[in-house]
């Protein structure tokens, strides 16, 4: 891995004793293990937050507007009816 970037990090003793000691542990650095962990806890945040969660009801209402048919406004059904009579179908 080549450094494009540096971050530098402030810990207290024990904070630092801690990360050691868990460094030690998975057989890394201090540096692998704290830019592994932080890694790890940003994507999972970045996945927990582009996940949407709807409760049962706005589920509810979701499903029931996909399986509504659909009907489209008088805006679009002339722009609708424009296409129509302007594209033409190759073939």
């Amino acid at each position: 891995m080549s450094t494009t970037a540096r971050f530098d990090l402030k810990m207290d003793a024990d904070e630092k004793a801690l990360v050691t000691k868990a460094a030690a542990l998975m057989g890394t650095t201090m540096a692998g293990f704290v830019r592994a962990a932080a890694k790890e806890k940003a994507q999972a945040l970045l996945e927990r937050e582009m996940r949407l969660t709807l409760t049962e009801r706005d589920f509810s209402a979701f499903a029931q507007a996909l399986d509504s048919a659909f009907a489209p406004n008088s805006a679009l059904q002339d722009a609708l009816d424009q296409v129509r009579r302007e594209v033409r179908r190759a073939g």
